[in-house]
């Protein structure tokens, strides 16, 4: 089992096992990831067995700052106005590759493209400690739940890693938002942490969303996040042996006869909502039920990320699950 050590702690532990090829879970704003040297191909290999991830599917590539990211990838002005504003932070830039790059052909996946995130916290700590940015997608099993605390990270894969850095649940509980600079315009990946609109206001201009084919980015795959019970979405009632993800104030139908209940947010705040979904997922699949009810949430702000999240999870993986 992996050994588990608080944030405070675990800095120079936490280096050694990653200059020594290792992959380690450590704790970002948005969840855990799975971390090792991006420039280390057996390292980032590691990534992928630990995840049971298919290689075809990038990493995001954790850097210091704009610096570390600079010497990694090609910024357009408007991806540098972008970094300067919402860096540390959930926002991923996607970026022509340096030639000379150290980073390792297994973190792109065999583009010519990087994915760069400037962490706040532990992470950016370790990060500037190590020198060399770190592959890090969520701390789980490929396809599976994103974790939020240490104990999911424990729970999915504690007996694959050597080391869980605990730094208590993820406050932003979402993973980053992934956009792409392509000439004039600027294309929305992956919602996330940071809403379309905060960045269309730093921008300038409208974000266009991806058309849903070739995978350019982490987090596009079909089917993802999924927890092993069957999950309806925009529910308006409840069925026998379902458990509820609840969002707001008003419940469904049934909601009572439930078997278990999980509000995302009483109020109806997105930001609350976003923090809980992941750990509100993990604590409903852990009930047993066989399906979750997912009340509908509003599409404005961070509610494009959130129901990205729900519609991945809900995505059929042996034609069960998806929208009613």
């Amino acid at each position: 089992m992996a050994e588990i050590l608080p944030e405070t702690e675990a800095l120079d532990r936490a280096l050694q096992l990653l200059r020594a090829g290792e992959a380690i879970a450590i704790p970002t704003e948005t969840v855990y990831g799975l971390a090792a040297d991006a420039t280390n191909g057996e390292a980032v290999a590691r990534i992928f067995e630990a995840k049971r991830r298919p290689r075809f599917n990038p990493l995001i590539a954790h850097v210091s700052g704009l610096e570390m990211a600079e010497r990694h990838a090609v910024f357009d002005p408007l991806s540098r106005r972008l970094a300067q504003h919402f860096w540390p932070g959930p926002l991923t830039l996607v970026l022509p590759l340096r030639p000379d790059s150290a980073v390792h052909p297994l973190v792109t996946a065999g583009l010519d493209t990087l994915a760069l995130r400037c962490p706040r916290g532990f992470a950016s700590r370790l990060i500037a400690a190590l020198g060399h940015p770190l592959a890090a997608p969520s701390a789980n099993s490929s396809g599976r739940v994103s974790a939020t605390t240490a104990a999911h990270v424990e729970a999915g894969m504690g007996e694959r890693i050597p080391l869980i850095v605990d730094g208590g649940p993820t406050p932003v509980g979402l993973e980053s938002t992934i956009v792409k600079v392509e000439g004039e315009a600027l294309r929305l990946l992956r919602p996330g942490g940071v809403a379309a609109e905060e960045i269309e206001a730093v921008a300038g201009r409208p974000v266009t969303r991806a058309d849903g084919g070739a995978i350019e980015a982490p987090g596009m795959m079909r089917s993802h996040y999924a927890p092993n019970a069957r999950l309806r979405l925009d529910a308006t009632d409840v069925r026998p042996g379902e458990a509820l993800l609840a969002f707001g104030p008003v419940r469904a139908r049934g909601a009572g006869d439930a078997v278990a209940t999980v509000n995302l947010s009483p109020d109806g705040d997105l930001r609350e909502a976003a923090a809980q979904l992941f750990a509100a997922l993990q604590e409903l699949d852990a009930t047993g039920a066989a399906s979750i009810a997912a009340e509908p949430v509003p599409m404005d702000g961070l509610g494009e990320a959130i129901n990205d999240r729900l519609d991945r999870a809900a995505a059929p993986r042996d034609n069960a699950g998806g929208r009613p």
